[in-house]
């Protein structure tokens, strides 16, 4: 799939899965350096929200707003996923004091690569957004074009208040 960051051309490995589709089988790392799969992470309705590297503007902006949003929906696990290592999730946590988000990490690129959000050009992920039913089906997807704006936080929190 073609997206852009700074308007130059780049692309992902494949066309991401669609609504109403499951989420693939993945691998991914917690903070405690434990690894979970796509089992780990439904079992509820369940955000996940992609950033393409943690410690640049729009995916610090993108975890820290949904960190806040986190308090709203105490019934819905929130996720954030980058192709950064633990190590350096757990270091901008603490420097942003986010608590609330679990970050995942995906160095492995497993999580990229069964979702095509993978970026081979610049080893990151597409940035977007899904949220899953407790079964792993996707009813809400934002495959953000442009990788350096933001995603449409109000539509993802509109479509969690009405599945609630």
């Amino acid at each position: 799939m073609q997206i852009t960051r700074h308007d130059q051309p780049i692309e992902t490995i494949g066309t991401p899965p669609s609504i109403g589709e499951q989420l693939p089988d993945f691998k991914l790392v917690t903070a405690q350096h434990k690894t979970v799969s796509r089992d780990d992470l439904i079992g509820q309705l369940t955000l996940i929200s992609i950033v393409p590297d943690i410690n640049t503007r729009v995916c610090s902006i993108q975890t820290k707003h949904f960190n806040t949003t986190v308090d709203q929906f105490d019934d819905i696990h929130f996720y954030t996923i980058s192709t950064n290592t633990v190590a350096q999730q757990q270091d901008w946590c603490a420097a942003e004091g986010v608590h609330n988000m679990q970050l995942l990490s995906d160095e492995q690129l497993s999580f990229g690569k069964a979702m095509n959000l993978y970026v081979p050009s610049n080893n990151t992920l597409q940035r977007s957004i899904f949220i899953v039913d407790a079964t792993g089906k996707i009813g809400y997807q934002e495959l953000v074009v442009e990788q350096t704006q933001e995603p449409d936080y109000q539509a993802a929190i509109t479509f969690l208040e009405n599945a609630r």
